[in-house]
């Protein structure tokens, strides 16, 4: 076979694989490669809360908001699990807050963020290390701050919505706030 065969037949098994729908995803969540570790594991543990009232039924509830940075996209529509907050462990299976979107009247889940106050984690863990949840380090974030809370250590996972700045990155310009309405 020559050169050009093999270009030519290569090149014909990669259309059959680009222009078959079959082959394209069609949710968010199927674009990534087989999902390992920890985003694994926090959709296991969140699929039904694709739902938010099944959500709001386990404790969650709306901040309120809509938390959004122009320069860099959006976080959603944060629901708090308040004694998940306050309890001052972290755990994949129980994030402290689930992060929706809306688009029209419909809520959809994309996310979460684990979230442990800076002062319950230091003095259960006094050789001063951050979290770290399978892996992934969590963030500082001192006070002031724009939420109002003292200072905490978080985590974001995009686990229901590609974010193409990464899986663990705060902010995804892909989430917008433009459709939020409180009501």
């Amino acid at each position: 076979m020559t050169l050009r065969h093999l270009i030519a037949f290569g090149l014909s098994g990669l259309l059959c694989v680009a222009f078959n729908p079959a082959a394209q995803a069609t949710n968010d969540h199927d674009n990534h490669d087989a999902p390992v570790g920890l985003l694994q594991a926090v959709r296991d543990a969140t699929k039904d809360f694709r739902d938010v009232t099944v959500a709001t039924g386990a404790g969650y509830a709306s901040l309120g908001s809509c938390v959004t940075g122009p320069e860099h996209g959006a976080m959603g529509i944060h629901y708090a699990n308040f004694p998940l907050i306050f309890d001052g462990l972290i755990d994949a299976s129980t994030p402290e807050l689930l992060i929706y979107e809306q688009r029209g009247s419909r809520l959809f889940f994309v996310g979460v963020e684990f979230l442990v106050l800076a002062d319950q984690w230091d003095a259960s863990h006094p050789g001063g290390e951050p979290p770290v949840l399978m892996g992934q380090h969590f963030q500082f974030v001192g006070t002031p701050n724009r939420y109002r809370l003292p200072a905490f250590y978080e985590l974001h996972v995009w686990a229901w919505r590609d974010n193409r700045f990464g899986t663990f990155v705060d902010w995804n310009p892909d989430v917008s706030c433009a459709e939020y309405n409180p009501q």
